[in-house]
C-alpha cells in the first residue's frame, strides 16, 4: 500500500521564499485527493504570498502547507518551524472577525500535535488565527500555558507578519525538518473520532496510539477477515469470541470490520449494540461528518450510517416477521456478553411486543437468526466484562451453550483468554467447547488503546472501590502527575474547574448514577434524560450539549463514550460507611438498603463507568449535607467524601 504524505507541500524556508508561486500552488493542487475548486486555488494563493512576504527576513526554518490531522480529518493550513518552535498557522482568508469555531479549531491542532506528534510534545507550540480583513487594536501575545501550548492568538496581517518577524529568539535546539515529519504520529482518538475516521477510509495505523496497538488491532481484522472468507469459501458458519484487556478497542475492532465488509455487496456487515446512546451518537456522527465533507444531504448521510451501525434491538425485532435471512453476512455484536437470558426477552417480547410463550435467549435467537442463510455466515462477538450494569445480561455462556444445543454445525473461533471463561473448571477443554473449536491468541487485543493519560485509570478505579486503600494511594501517586483528579463539595467550583481545564473544542460534562435521585436538591436530575446526540456532539453554544453543564448523563447514557473532563457527582447511593461501601435505593421518601448481590454489583459497576469517563481528568462532587433534610444528612455524605479523600485525591 502506498503510503501517503501528511502534507501537501514540504520546504526549507529558503527554497520556499526562491520558488515560484504558481509552482507551488501546482504542488497543492497535485497532491490533493479532491478536486480543486476555484475558492480553494485563490486561497492558496493568497495565503503563500502571504507567507512569503511574513518570511521575507528569514533564512532559517521550514514550511509545511496542508498538514494532516488523521484523528480530525481534517488539515492545518501550514506548520511553520522557527526557532525550535512550532507555529500552527490556520488563515482565513478574506475574513474580517473571528469566528469562535475558528479558535477553537487552530487550538485544537496545537493540543493535538502536543498530545500526539512525539517530536512535538517538548516544544513551544504557537497556534494562530489569521483574519485576512481583519483589523483588530489587540496586542498579539505569546502566552504558554504550562505544557508550552500558547493560547491562540487572534492576528491580522500586519500582526501575523510582527510574530514570525519579531519572534523572539529563545535557547532552544533547533528542529530538524525531517526527524519532525517523520516522527510518530500516535493519537488516542475517541470512539466517536476513530469511527469517523474509518468511514474516511484512514488505515488502522492513522488512528492508533503505538505501533504495537496498530499492529494488534491490525492481527485482531486480518484474523477475522480470514475467518470470513474461509466461511465463504467452504460454504460454512463460523462464530468469533474476540477478547480484549481493559480499553483495547474492541468496539473499535467491530467497526473496522463491519466498515471494510460493509462495501462489499455479497457479504454485507452490520455493526450492532445494544447500547442505545452509543449507536444513535454514532450514527449522527458519521451522518453529519459524511455530509459535511461530500456536500450530500445529511439524511442521505443518516441513511448510510444507520445501514452500517444499527441498534441490536431493531435487528432482532426485525427478524420476528419474517423467516427470511437477513441481506446482512458478517455480524458484529458489540458487549455479546450483555446479551438478555430467557427469562429477559421473554418479559420483553411479552409485554413489549405481545408475543407469548417465547423461549429463547438473545444468542440463541440471534444465532438463529444468521443460521436462515443457507451457505454461510459469520458472527463476531466482541466480549468486554467488569461493566454490567442491567438485569437480565445473559453472560457468555448463553452464547455456547446454543452452539451445542441448537446450532452444532457452527464453527467456533474464539481467544485462548475466551475459553477461560468458559471452561469448566473440572472438565477438559475439548469436552466443553467441542471437535468445531478453533482457538486463535489474535482474537485477543492485547494492547490498550484508552486514553493517553490515563492507562491506569481502571486499576485506580477498582482499588478504590473494592477498598484496596494501599494500592489506591500508589495508583493515585502515579496517576497524578498527568492525569487531574480532585475533589469538592461545591458544585459551582467544580464547574469552573472544568471550565479552566478544557481548551479548544475538548468535550466536557456532568454526569451521575441513574439512582442518584437526592442530587436533585443540589440541581442534577437524572430523572430527566438527555439527548446523547445533542449531548455529545454539539457545542456549548447549545444548552443541551454537554459542555453546557445543565444536563447530566448516567452510566446508561455514556457507557462506550468518552469525553475529555467529567464532573462526577457522587450521591448516597453508593455511600461510604465503616470502612465499606454500601448500596443503597431512594424509594418514595427514603433511602433503603440494597442487599441482592446482582443488584450491589450492577451499583457498583454503574460508579466504574462514572469514573472511567474521561480522558483527561476529572472532578469529584460529594455535596454537603443538610440536617433539615432526612434524605441527606450530613452524615450519609461525609463518609464518602472523607474516604476519597484519605486516598490522597486533591481537595479544591
Amino acid at each position: 500500500m502506498l503510503k501517503r504524505n501528511r502534507y501537501y507541500y514540504s520546504e526549507n524556508v529558503g527554497l520556499f521564499l526562491c520558488e515560484d508561486e504558481n509552482a507551488i500552488l501546482g504542488k497543492l493542487v497535485s497532491a490533493s485527493e479532491f478536486d480543486v475548486e476555484l475558492d480553494q486555488r485563490e486561497a492558496w494563493r493568497y495565503s503563500v504570498s502571504l507567507l512569503k512576504s511574513v518570511l521575507a527576513q528569514r533564512s532559517e526554518g521550514h514550511v509545511l502547507l496542508e498538514y494532516t490531522i488523521p484523528r480530525m480529518g481534517k488539515r492545518i493550513d501550514a506548520v511553520l518551524l522557527l526557532d525550535g518552535s512550532v507555529f500552527v498557522v490556520e488563515m482565513k482568508v478574506g475574513a474580517s472577525s473571528f469566528d469562535r469555531g475558528a479558535i477553537d479549531q487552530v487550538y485544537d491542532y496545537a493540543l493535538d500535535l502536543k498530545y500526539f506528534h512525539e517530536a512535538s510534545a517538548d516544544r513551544p507550540i504557537i497556534p494562530i488565527l489569521v483574519a485576512t480583513r481583519a483589523t483588530t487594536h489587540r496586542e498579539a501575545r505569546v502566552d504558554f500555558a504550562g505544557d508550552l501550548v500558547a493560547s491562540p492568538i487572534l492576528a491580522d496581517v500586519k500582526q501575523f507578519q510582527y510574530l514570525i518577524q519579531q519572534a523572539p529568539q529563545r535557547d532552544l535546539t533547533p528542529i530538524e525538518p525531517e526527524k519532525w515529519i517523520r516522527s510518530p504520529y500516535r493519537p488516542t482518538p475517541t470512539i466517536i473520532e476513530a469511527a469517523q475516521a474509518l468511514f474516511r477510509d484512514h488505515d488502522v495505523a492513522e488512528i492508533s496510539r503505538t505501533d504495537a496497538a496498530a499492529e494488534n488491532l491490525s492481527q485482531t481484522a486480518n484474523a477475522i477477515a480470514r475467518i470470513i472468507e474461509n466461511a465463504k469459501e467452504n460454504g460454512e458458519k463460523s462464530i468469533c469470541l474476540v477478547t480484549g484487556v481493559p480499553g483495547s478497542g474492541k468496539t473499535l475492532a467491530g467497526l473496522v470490520i463491519a466498515n471494510e465488509r460493509h462495501s462489499f455487496e455479497q457479504d454485507l456487515a452490520v455493526f450492532l449494540s445494544g447500547n442505545g446512546p452509543l449507536v444513535l451518537v454514532l450514527q449522527e456522527a458519521l451522518a453529519r461528518d459524511h455530509a459535511g465533507r461530500t456536500g450530500i444531504t445529511k439524511s442521505a448521510a443518516l441513511r448510510k450510517s444507520k445501514a452500517f451501525i444499527q441498534n441490536i434491538h431493531h435487528f432482532r425485532d426485525d427478524a420476528l416477521f419474517t423467516d427470511d435471512p437477513p441481506v446482512e453476512r458478517v455480524t458484529v455484536f458489540d458487549e455479546a456478553q450483555r446479551a438478555w437470558d430467557s427469562k429477559q426477552l421473554a418479559k420483553f417480547m411479552r409485554e413489549k411486543k405481545g408475543v407469548s410463550g417465547f423461549q429463547d435467549s438473545e444468542p440463541e435467537f440471534l444465532i438463529g437468526v444468521m443460521d436462515r442463510h443457507e451457505d454461510w455466515a459469520v458472527i463476531v462477538c466482541l466480549i468486554g466484562t467488569g461493566q454490567e450494569i442491567n438485569t437480565g445480561e445473559a453472560g457468555l455462556d448463553a452464547w455456547i451453550s446454543a452452539l451445542e444445543t441448537r446450532f452444532q454445525s457452527w464453527h467456533l473461533h474464539l481467544s485462548p483468554q475466551a475459553s477461560l471463561m468458559i471452561v469448566e473448571p473440572d472438565k477438559a477443554e475439548t469436552e466443553v467447547l467441542g471437535v468445531r473449536s478453533h482457538i486463535d491468541p489474535s482474537l485477543h487485543l492485547r494492547v490498550s488503546l484508552r486514553s493517553f493519560r490515563s492507562e491506569r485509570l481502571s486499576d485506580f478505579v477498582a482499588f478504590l472501590l473494592s477498598h484496596e486503600i494501599d494500592s489506591a494511594k500508589e495508583v493515585l501517586t502515579e496517576l497524578l502527575t498527568a492525569y487531574p483528579i480532585v475533589l469538592t463539595r461545591d458544585r459551582e467550583r467544580a464547574k469552573e474547574w472544568l471550565s479552566k481545564h478544557a481548551r479548544g473544542s475538548e468535550r466536557f460534562g456532568q454526569i451521575a448514577s441513574s439512582r442518584a435521585y437526592r442530587l436533585r436538591a443540589r440541581g442534577v436530575w437524572v430523572q430527566v434524560k438527555p439527548n446523547p446526540v445533542h449531548w455529545f456532539l454539539n457545542d456549548a453554544t447549545d444548552v443541551r450539549s454537554s459542555n453546557a453543564l445543565e444536563e447530566a448523563a448516567s452510566e446508561y447514557d455514556i457507557q462506550g463514550l468518552e469525553l475529555d473532563w467529567t464532573l462526577v457527582c457522587w450521591d448516597a447511593d453508593l455511600r461510604y460507611v465503616d470502612g465499606a461501601f454500601r448500596h443503597y435505593a431512594f424509594r418514595g421518601d427514603k433511602w433503603t438498603r440494597v442487599n441482592q448481590a446482582s443488584t450491589q454489583m450492577y451499583l457498583t459497576n454503574a460508579y466504574r463507568v462514572l469514573l472511567t469517563r474521561a480522558r483527561q481528568g476529572m472532578i469529584l462532587y460529594v455535596p454537603e449535607g443538610d440536617e433539615s433534610d432526612s434524605t441527606r444528612h450530613a452524615s450519609i455524605y461525609d463518609g464518602t467524601f472523607n474516604y476519597l479523600e484519605s486516598l490522597g485525591i486533591p481537595v479544591i
